[in-house]
């Protein structure tokens, strides 16, 4: 069994996620003040037909897939693929703690903008993951669950911005207007 165990890597996933936090954090706070007149922020209602699948599949793709990767890696004794992994679940319940407060207890606008910098960060974080487990060759089936990750979070992003419009109201003409 060969255990990768790098002091520096760990720092610097550690000293990253700090940092992606608070800056986003801050930047969260500084918007949500700077809007704090604005009229409280509710999702639109009703949900699309097709949300109940969307959250379905990030449920077992985003959590239970990776959970049973952490599960394994710290079986195997696999010290940094389960800090890439404890990192990865530290930011998304991060994530879904600033969607939860921004919504339901602020009711702000900002809870609009948080996936725009929590997804593409995942995506960088588990690139980073990727890298940093390349030379394991044990960990192959590791390195493809960070593959599918990065595949899944970079769609949930694109569906995330295609929902942009519906999410801010704009409003849809009722007629096709012809040149």
């Amino acid at each position: 069994m060969t255990v990768l165990k790098s002091d520096v890597a760990i720092f610097n996933i550690v000293l990253e996620n700090s940092l992606f936090f608070a800056l986003a954090t801050s930047f969260f706070i500084l918007i949500g003040w700077a809007w704090r007149n604005a009229k409280p922020y509710d999702l639109p209602k009703p949900l699309p037909g097709w949300f109940r699948i969307w959250f379905l599949t990030m449920q077992i793709g985003g959590i239970i897939l990776p959970l049973v990767g952490l599960v394994w890696v710290i079986w195997q004794g696999y010290f940094n693929a389960a800090i890439v992994l404890v990192s990865y679940f530290v930011m998304l319940v991060l994530q879904i703690l600033s969607e939860s407060l921004s919504l339901r207890w602020f009711h702000s606008f900002v809870f609009v903008m948080i996936p725009y910098l929590y997804l593409p960060y995942r995506v960088w974080q588990l690139y980073q993951g990727l890298m940093l487990l390349n030379s394991v060759s044990e960990l192959e089936w590791i390195r493809n669950l960070l593959l599918i990750e990065i595949v899944l979070w970079t769609g949930n992003y694109a569906l995330d911005l295609s929902q942009l419009p519906r999410l801010v109201r704009w409003e849809v003409r009722d007629e096709i207007v012809s040149s």
